[in-house]
């Protein structure tokens, strides 16, 4: 009697292709890689410009209240123009209009170096310009992140939304440093100067790309378009599921607003860098040990797991007495928190029809630019009428409950499955 064939065990190199990240989609796909390139030197230079931006207004005024009303030349656009731009987006030539949203947000820092070069800055300067640049990004952000469904194929959108978690990490940990060192050596108009030039990398890849033209069946931008977009939102359960279990997580899973108070308790206020660095660094080790996305079908499932585990550590950092042991917790968080969004990007790439994409990402960034200043907003509360250990465990406690209950709710996002890889099938 013959022995039962048996299943050959993965070597050691096999099992560590399926953890280190899978480089295929840039190495197989070169106008994907030409605008992951350009974004990735894009992002950097934005995120110092992010932190110059604060820190001008406060040099110029000294003053909290208008520290706090400077969110709004971000929050404002964020709120209104990426559902119109998504309209638009689904309209025109996607390549074109981020073309335009890109030289023009290069524009708006190029006003800033010049403001911040004069021998007395002007401080409505400063706003005019902020608000250009966040509301060109704000037009265009629905186009940008619509154009990978045009470079690359289905079966790799996992391992490209994985890749673009690498910049997102790097970006998130080496660029606000890196500001704050050349605010110090070398000045505010070198930080803008850097953010300028950034923005040319985008150009430069956006330059090389074919043209994008619209959907044949595409709607013309306006009131109507938009709500069509919703619409498709609310019908689609797997993609409204996800969208609710990540309100639910930014809402009460990540207190950034405590953070200043949680570095206090450390005893040393410079460790507030660090814990706003943290989440960046465990975004950059999920893309880096991403090579396992690519064997993963039931996407839905691993976005509630990963959201769990998210208020998991939340719950955690809340009762960390060691500030090493509260920067693991909340670089877990951020590591959950970029895993769930490399499969609600794929699964939102592979679900949405391109006539509707621009309006759908428009509307999903929306809601996660809005979703975490409410979540600021309920952890200051919470913390003012108990105390900050309560508000970050119950915060953390909440996101596990929430997750659960929309998972119940939206069983499809459960059984939802992504299609095969070419290489597998």
């Amino acid at each position: 009697m013959e022995p039962l064939p048996t299943e050959e065990r993965p070597s050691w190199r096999d099992l560590a292709t399926r953890i280190t990240v899978d480089f295929s989609p840039l190495r197989d796909y070169p106008h994907y890689r030409r605008l992951w390139i350009g974004q990735a030197v894009t992002f950097v230079g934005s995120e110092m410009a992010l932190v110059a931006l604060p820190y001008q207004v406060w040099q110029l005024t000294h003053s909290t209240l208008v520290l706090g009303l400077f969110s709004l030349t971000e929050l404002l656009p964020l709120l209104t123009l990426t559902l119109a731009g998504g309209a638009v987006a689904d309209a025109i030539d996607r390549r074109r209009m981020v073309l335009i949203t890109e030289t023009l947000q290069a524009l708006g820092v190029a006003g800033l170096l010049v403001n911040a070069a004069l021998p007395h800055p002007s401080i409505v300067v400063v706003f005019v310009f902020a608000t250009v640049v966040a509301g060109c990004f704000s037009a265009g952000v629905g186009a940008m992140r619509s154009i990978p469904q045009r470079l690359i194929p289905e079966e790799v959108f996992a391992q490209a939304g994985a890749l673009d978690s690498i910049y997102y990490g790097f970006g998130g940990v080496a660029g606000p440093p890196l500001a704050g060192v050349l605010i110090a050596t070398a000045g505010l108009s070198t930080v803008y100067a850097i953010g300028m030039a950034s923005f040319t990398a985008t150009v430069v890849a956006l330059w090389g790309l074919p043209a994008m033209a619209p959907h044949p069946d595409a709607d013309r931008p306006g009131i109507r378009s938009i709500v069509e977009g919703f619409r498709f939102v609310s019908r689609e359960k797997v993609i409204l599921g996800f969208f609710l279990v990540d309100t639910n997580a930014m809402v009460f899973g990540m207190p950034l607003g405590l953070f200043p108070a949680i570095a206090a308790r450390f005893g040393d206020a410079t460790y507030l860098g660090a814990l706003y660095a943290a989440p960046a660094a465990g975004a950059l080790v999920a893309g880096l040990g991403s090579g396992w996305v690519a064997y993963v079908r039931r996407q839905g499932l691993v976005v509630v797991a990963a959201a769990t585990l998210w208020g998991v550590a939340i719950a955690g950092f809340a009762f960390a007495d060691r500030f090493w042991l509260a920067l693991v917790l909340v670089g877990l968080a951020g590591l959950a928190d970029q895993v769930s969004a490399i499969f609600r990007n794929a699964m939102l790439l592979a679900l949405t029809p391109g006539r509707l994409l621009g309006r759908v990402r428009g509307i999903e960034f929306m809601q996660v630019a809005s979703a975490p200043s409410l979540g600021n907003l309920e952890a200051g509360v919470v913390a003012s009428l108990t105390s900050i250990r309560t508000s970050v465990a119950s915060g953390g406690l909440l996101c596990i409950a929430g997750t659960l209950a929309s998972a119940a709710a939206f069983p499809a996002l459960l059984r939802y499955e992504a299609k095969r890889r070419a290489a597998d099938a």
